[in-house]
């Protein structure tokens, strides 16, 4: 008997072990992807308040965060440590979706599990950069910045698919840039490499963040850049931070008047 999408993606979101989340990522996105389950939400979704994750890291507020020079052995590994964090979140945020929001088109649950295996493939990529480093996943604290915003959004899809791909994960696009230009000087050959592969394909999660968005707010008739700015304001305390890379983003699917408004409520 197929499973529905809503169980399958359950399955990803609780799982704590790092190499079975990673599997089950890529395995079930694979079912997706050949519409072998059922496009249901036949349960009403229970909020997932601490998805499943190892013991480690232990999560600390981001000002209890230690800050380390990239230049430095030490540096270099809690820099790719954070950027495995964020990755290591985006496999909850994407599966979550899948599991949380019921009634909405097929191509969106096909869309997200993408997003979640292509989001465990930079995980892995970036944690087996760290175990050649000598590190690995876990030796650093990190925050929760990212999931605690999946559990704000978690009562309505517009609101998730406006901040998530839209604020947090587009602000990917504007720090990575720099990060690569910075590891090529530091002729970490690796790393600038692992970099450009995973901001290729964030533009693309970003994009499809735009697309539901868009496509959430003509549904409800309502003004896409007014009411990205009333969330904003009502998360973010009215301000996010720049400044921006305007031209992925604009690869991404912001239109060039989102773009300027953006330029208003900027830090």
């Amino acid at each position: 008997m197929k499973k529905t999408i809503q169980q399958l993606a359950y399955s990803v979101l609780t799982e704590s072990d790092l190499k079975e989340k990673v599997k089950l990522s890529y395995s079930i996105n694979e079912l997706t992807q050949a519409k072998d389950c059922l496009f249901e939400h036949p349960q009403t979704s229970i909020q997932v308040v601490i998805p499943g994750r190892p013991s480690k890291p232990t999560l600390v507020l981001p000002k209890q965060l230690k800050k380390r020079k990239m230049h430095t052995e030490m540096g270099l590994k809690a820099f790719y440590h954070a950027i495995a964090h964020i990755e290591f979140n985006a496999i909850n945020l994407a599966w979550d979706a899948l599991y949380r929001f019921d009634n909405m088109p097929e191509q969106f649950y096909l869309d997200w599990a993408e997003v979640g295996m292509e989001e465990a493939k930079h995980f892995t990529l970036l944690n087996d950069y760290l175990i050649e480093l000598g590190s690995g996943y876990g030796e650093f604290d990190a925050h929760n910045g990212l999931w605690e915003m999946a559990v704000k959004t978690d009562a309505k899809v517009l609101e998730r698919m406006a901040l998530v791909p839209r604020v947090l994960e587009a602000r990917g696009l504007d720090v990575t840039p720099p990060m690569i230009k910075k590891l090529h000087a530091m002729n970490d050959t690796k790393g600038v490499e692992l970099l450009n592969i995973i901001l290729d394909e964030e533009v693309d999660h970003v994009r499809k963040g735009n697309f539901w968005f868009h496509y959430l707010c003509d549904l409800e008739q309502l003004d896409a850049i007014k009411t990205f700015e009333q969330l904003i304001k009502k998360y973010f305390r009215g301000e996010i931070r720049g400044p921006f890379n305007r031209e992925k983003r604009l690869e991404a699917g912001f239109t060039v008047d989102e773009m300027n408004n953006l330029e208003h409520i900027t830090v």
